[in-house]
């Protein structure tokens, strides 16, 4: 039985791969910013025992050093970080080039690569710094995007954080496998969640289904799985990875 923190799971994918590592019997650090509701309710849906709820706004530096002490503390040791947690892609921020004002380019910019990026990079280093002091393996999973590859014309700085969170867990994959830590990424394509509902209906719906060859778009499940595979004892040769899970909606050559 492990300590796993999962960063944003109030819901979505970060919900599922809650689910996913309580089911097996581990335990759980439910992570949440603002959304304390959701963060109940996705506490309550966890089999097992032993799962918390651990607050906080991981675009604070700050923040982040208090997260990975209240999971330390209340799960006994966190051998599993899941950085889940993102400014995500809507219509509201938005900021192509050629259409946004210079005001809001930098305040989107800031927005996203404090979270994405650098409230990953924090937490990555707090958590690993105490299982280096523990003497203990660990595991770190980055959850990414296709974006990183693909490109995101109207988001550029959500790729771009994506792309440089990719980047960050290989470096961090040399830097940590010494003290047995593995740290790996997934980067799933579209992928339906209650957040983004209703993009999948309509023109919109068939235009993002028909991006993959299955005619469909991913689920949190099938995201979840591959978390937790990763962060298995069985994985460990795949630190380093970043994993396409897109169903063929983006192919790296």
């Amino acid at each position: 039985m492990r300590g796993v923190l999962v960063t944003g799971a109030s819901r979505g994918i970060g919900r599922a791969v809650a689910r996913a590592f309580a089911a097996r019997g581990d335990r759980v650090a439910v992570h949440y910013a603002s959304s304390r509701a959701q963060a109940e309710r996705t506490l309550a849906e966890l089999p097992g025992e032993g799962h918390v709820l651990v607050d906080g706004d991981l675009g604070d530096p700050a923040a982040a050093e208090r997260i990975a002490q209240a999971a330390e503390e209340r799960l006994g040791g966190v051998d599993v970080l899941v950085n889940n947690a993102a400014v995500a892609t809507s219509a509201a921020n938005a900021h192509p080039v050629a259409e946004v004002s210079y005001e809001d380019w930098q305040r989107v910019w800031r927005e996203m690569v404090d979270v994405n990026l650098l409230g990953a990079a924090n937490l990555g280093y707090c958590v690993a710094r105490r299982l280096i002091a523990r003497g203990a393996p660990g595991r770190i999973v980055h959850i990414g995007s296709r974006g990183a590859f693909r490109g995101e014309p109207d988001h550029p700085a959500y790729g771009a954080s994506k792309a440089a969170l990719h980047a960050l867990g290989q470096s961090l994959a040399v830097a940590l496998a010494p003290h047995g830590i593995s740290v790996t990424s997934v980067a799933p394509g579209f992928t339906a969640t209650d957040r983004v509902a209703d993009r999948l209906t309509g023109a919109s719906g068939l235009a993002l289904r028909e991006q993959s060859p299955f005619g469909r778009v991913g689920t949190p499940e099938e995201v979840a799985a591959a978390v937790l595979y990763l962060a298995s004892p069985e994985a460990t040769w795949a630190s380093g990875t970043v994993l396409d899970l897109n169903g063929a909606s983006h192919l790296r050559l």
